[in-house]
């Protein structure tokens, strides 16, 4: 929970420089597309990876299920353990802890050890993600705090846009293995880039409790956690499993150009989100959960069309893409003083979904088939569009309170 004292400094941050400092922000965007990339990557790499560490296809998608396991168990627990760190010692910590999980998962052969380096990976994402939320509202004055948020999440569709593409180029052309190998390189690039350009800032000293349970019961937190949680599970069930989907349609072949595609729509989601998230908050949300209910319907009922395929999937990253930086920034807005406890329990829902998202989708693929994964896309979407709806007042309100008249 944030203090009197770090509310003054960050007004008065706030009121000096009215410039973003983007080469710090955009450190905090590369650092996000190492997370996002580290997450996401075997969902481009599930055929290759099975077949190289002799499991099945399901039990490969449950990489990305115990790297979420890992975020979820240990992000709220992390955050109050380290928050007295100071915040550039803990994220070049946090970045340091992806290069040594993807360098483990790169070299081993053993499946045991690869969810082991993948369960490291989730708890030093657990530390990130809870972290660059805060440090780039933090580093950006309050009327451009949204704008700062939408630049540091531009990481995800980045990497969902040329980071799983390029990740299933190399596996299908080289080797699954050299993919992560440089996610390791590229990691170590990124620390030195911290190291140069993010500021730093002091830890927060707390009593040592976490009012998690308090936090539940400010106005608008749930609702923003609800449509987290159902939100992101819907598209984990798909987007983790996308390979053998296409794969089973026969367009196999195409699938780094489906991701391609569906990251591209994803960047355009975040500009328009950055622009706008200001003053359109929840209408932007509405959007965002419609696109991708259309997109998934026409998977559902029309994916034997091969056309029809390329613009479902636009429609869904142009739905998705803007996603977290809405969901992030209504929790903020809707926690208040408690606005660290609330971004440490969204962190958590959204890793626990991410884990749901992969386990009930391999339940889904081994007993209905992949036919089955964009059906459960949509009926999930219905109740995320009622709550995201009814939160009028509070957690997605029709007028943000501190929007720029």
């Amino acid at each position: 929970m944030r203090n009197r004292a770090t509310q003054l400094a960050d007004s008065q941050a706030g009121t000096g420089d009215q410039k973003l400092p983007l080469p710090a922000l955009l450190a905090l965007a590369t650092a996000v597309f190492i997370t996002s990339l580290t997450e996401t990557l075997p969902a481009g790499l599930l055929p290759a990876m099975s077949a190289d560490l002799k499991v099945s296809e399901s039990a490969t998608g449950q990489t990305v299920t115990v790297y979420a396991i890992g975020t979820a168990l240990t992000a709220i627990p992390l955050v109050a353990a380290t928050a007295g760190w100071r915040r550039k010692r803990l994220l070049l910590t946090a970045m340091a802890g992806f290069a040594v999980a993807n360098t483990v998962t790169a070299v081993s052969a053993n499946f045991p050890l690869t969810m082991a380096a993948r369960f490291t990976a989730g708890v030093a994402a657990g530390l990130a993600w809870a972290l660059l939320a805060g440090y780039a509202r933090r580093m950006a004055p309050v009327h451009l705090r949204g704008r700062a948020i939408a630049i540091a999440m531009a990481g995800i569709p980045v990497a969902l846009s040329l980071g799983v593409p390029a990740g299933t180029f190399l596996g299908q052309a080289l080797d699954w293995r050299v993919a992560f190998l440089i996610m390791t390189g590229l990691t170590i690039v990124l620390l030195g880039w911290i190291t140069a350009t993010v500021p730093d800032h002091p830890g927060q000293r707390t009593d040592g409790r976490t009012p998690v349970l308090l936090t539940l019961t400010v106005p608008g937190v749930a609702p923003v956690l609800f449509v987290t949680l159902v939100f992101v599970l819907a598209h984990t069930i798909l987007y983790t499993y996308i390979a053998t989907f296409l794969a089973r349609l026969g367009m196999g072949g195409s699938t780094d150009l489906v991701l391609l595609l569906f990251g591209g729509a994803s960047l355009v989601s975040i500009w328009i989100v950055g622009a706008h998230i200001n003053r359109r908050l929840r209408a932007l949300t509405i959007a965002g959960t419609l696109l991708v209910a259309v997109g998934a319907a026409v998977l559902a009922a029309l994916a034997d069309s091969h056309a029809l395929v390329y613009p479902a999937v636009m429609l869904w990253g142009l739905g998705w893409g803007g996603v977290p930086t809405l969901l992030q920034t209504a929790v903020g807005d809707a926690g208040g003083e408690s606005a660290d406890a609330a971004q440490a329990m969204l962190v958590t829902l959204w890793n626990v979904a991410m884990a749901g998202g992969g386990v009930a989708g391999g339940i889904l693929l081994d007993r209905f088939g992949s036919p089955s994964l964009p059906w459960s896309v949509l009926a999930l979407l219905v109740p995320v569009l009622v709550v995201a709806v009814a939160a009028r007042a509070h957690g997605f309100p029709a007028r943000r309170a501190n929007a720029l008249r």
